[in-house]
């Protein structure tokens, strides 16, 4: 009886730490067939390495994880930074190996450049990352618009701004009255820094050149949102707007329909549009009248 009862206790013991085990394999990352939500995450886990982070002025913005603000910088339209020497002592480089982001945020928008030094900086969207030397504790954006420059780093501008010198696609350079000549000039462009052009025969909060059939799209292309969200702090929101173009909903400011050039092969930086029929395809900034009304 002592051994039959030894046994049964036995096989109880075998079952019950198969069936744990079960239980533990079919609920683990693989395993959600039954609509129960991921385990949290372990109360040790370090915090990511860029935070979104609530600020009373800028909404939404991107932090370290400490709530350091970091800041990008209008120079840099192509994928490098250009702040250096005293410049790097004012605006330290940002660097997160293997960033980890925090909900909210998108890991693919994250990437790594390296600098003139040698030394590695995180980009967002394809824009270096920097502190402020100026933010004294966390949540502080005393850095914002200085030079007309810097901004602080968010998830959701439509739009951002650049500082490069204009070439076009005939490779000449250009200065910002469409003639052959140097000049670093401020333009808009989209979040990840892609050049933006009006088209001077449009009008007011109208598109004369894209056709109903949008066969001529890939060659100057809609910048298609569906709507404004926010734009760095020295531009004003309100002269942003939307149209409908056979269907399809495209940015405007200051009442100009806004493009992309085929050609730019959607690089950052890359500004070639304004070379066909310098000044019919122009860049535009704060200074843009608006566009006519016939």
């Amino acid at each position: 009886m002592k051994l039959n009862l030894l046994k049964s206790s036995t096989f109880f013991a075998l079952t019950l730490v198969v069936g744990l085990a079960s239980c533990s394999k079919d609920n683990n990352n693989n395993g959600y067939n039954q609509g129960n939500p991921p385990p949290s995450q372990p109360q040790n886990q370090p915090a990511a390495t860029v935070q979104l982070a609530n600020n009373a002025k800028f909404g939404s913005i991107l932090t370290d994880k400490s709530g350091r603000t970091l800041y990008s910088f209008a120079v840099d339209a192509a994928d490098k930074s250009n702040c250096n020497g005293n410049c790097a002592v004012t605006w330290p480089a940002f660097n997160a190996a293997d960033a980890s982001v925090a909900t909210g945020l998108n890991t693919a928008d994250f990437g790594t450049i390296t600098r003139a030094d040698g030394s590695k900086q995180t980009t967002y969207k394809g824009w270096p990352l920097y502190y402020y030397s100026g933010d004294t504790k966390a949540g502080d954006t005393n850095g914002d618009g200085i030079g007309k420059t810097w901004f602080v780093s968010k998830p959701d501008y439509t739009v951002m701004l650049a500082n490069e010198q204009l070439t076009g696609n005939d490779g000449v350079q250009y200065t910002s009255q469409y003639v052959a000549g140097t000049e670093v000039v401020q333009y808009i462009t989209d979040d990840r820094g892609r050049t933006l052009y009006s088209f001077k025969k449009d009008k007011a909060n109208t598109n004369t050149y894209t056709k109903a059939d949008f066969s001529n799209n890939s060659v100057w292309p809609i910048f298609e949102i569906a709507k404004v969200l926010n734009v760095p702090s020295i531009l004003d929101k309100s002269q942003f707007g939307t149209i409908t173009v056979f269907g399809k909903t495209q940015l405007t400011f200051k009442g100009w329909p806004m493009y992309f050039f085929g050609a730019d092969g959607g690089i950052k930086g890359n500004n070639k549009g304004v070379s066909v029929g310098p000044g019919t395809w122009p860049v535009e900034n704060t200074v843009t009248a608006a566009a006519p009304a016939n």
